[in-house]
């Protein structure tokens, strides 16, 4: 299993837009023979210390939830899990949506339930909580998703225009647990700013489907989030305004943070920005991306 990584809340596109990466977490699934009660062993590569090596492993319970959902009579099989990851923990890459689809595309193999990459898109997302980087996550690419009732409607957003853009990554050393990120959020916010998101959410998918990159730095503004978790990335503020004086199309955080994704066209922004950097405390990355246009791949070995 291949899952990319994936950003969320892409520009103004909160919970609904997201888009895959060439990053990926490797896992790997086979039926294991065990003795006694035991039914799961994990082992770990990359990454492997912050890894839970129990059933309350993100994968593992994924794994079981697809069982549940899908009404699959006959029990999860004992397995051994070995996981290699690259995807970084807590800096709003998707970590949690690369595991998620890898535990529901494991169960779909150990089953032979055989579901389409759709029906699983769908419980993904209704796992994950939103759509936007465990749909892209699974089928690549940028996508606009919104679960309506029971499934999930989503479009991905495919341009030859689309693969003139770059993105950088801008990741610092520290983390940011995805609840304490969530907790800053209101629970209610003014009109304004919600016709602010809807407006340049609407132009945004305009711009994108349209390869009219000129108006990105506006739809790619942000009312609903960005504002409140300000306080939790130092000097984010700092970051966005040289970003843009370099020449980006846009900046917006990456999921909930704390990593920065900036979109550029110029390879000149990256010399640039990687100096500004080195001189920020919080020992700050610039790690440019490849967009991954597939989505997570499944071999049988």
């Amino acid at each position: 299993m291949l899952p990319p990584a994936a950003l969320a809340n892409f520009g103004s596109g909160f919970d609904c837009i997201g888009m895959a990466f060439k990053l990926y977490n490797h896992l790997w699934v086979e039926e294991y023979s065990m003795s006694g009660d035991e039914s799961l062993v994990i082992e770990t590569k990359n990454g492997g210390e912050f890894v839970p090596l129990d059933k309350t492993n993100l994968i593992y319970k994924s794994i079981v939830r697809f069982y549940g959902e899908v009404g699959i009579r006959k029990p999860v099989p004992s397995i051994k899990l070995t996981q290699d990851d690259a995807i970084p923990l807590t800096r709003g890459l998707g970590s949690s949506a690369a595991c998620i689809a890898a535990g529901l595309l494991a169960a779909n193999a150990l089953s032979n339930a055989n579901l389409p990459r759709d029906q699983i898109c769908y419980l993904a997302a209704k796992i994950e909580g939103h759509p936007d980087n465990s749909t892209p996550a699974l089928v690549g690419g940028l996508t606009v998703g919104v679960v309506a009732s029971d499934k999930l409607e989503y479009i991905k957003i495919e341009s030859d225009k689309l693969k003139e853009l770059k993105f950088a990554a801008l990741i610092p050393e520290f983390f940011l647990l995805t609840e304490k990120s969530r907790g800053a959020l209101p629970e209610q916010i003014p009109l304004k700013d919600a016709v602010f998101n809807i407006s340049r959410a609407a132009l945004l998918a305009a711009a994108l489907s349209q390869g009219d990159f000129s108006k990105l730095s506006t739809a790619c503004d942000d009312a609903l989030h960005q504002p409140y978790r300000m306080q939790l990335v130092p000097n984010m503020t700092a970051i966005f305004n040289k970003a843009y004086k370099l020449g980006a199309k846009a900046v917006f955080l990456s999921g909930a943070g704390p990593t920065i994704m900036t979109v550029y066209q110029n390879d000149t922004f990256l010399t640039g920005m990687g100096e500004y950097l080195e001189n920020l405390p919080n020992a700050w990355t610039l790690n440019p991306l490849e967009a991954d246009y597939d989505g997570a791949i499944v071999e049988k070995i």
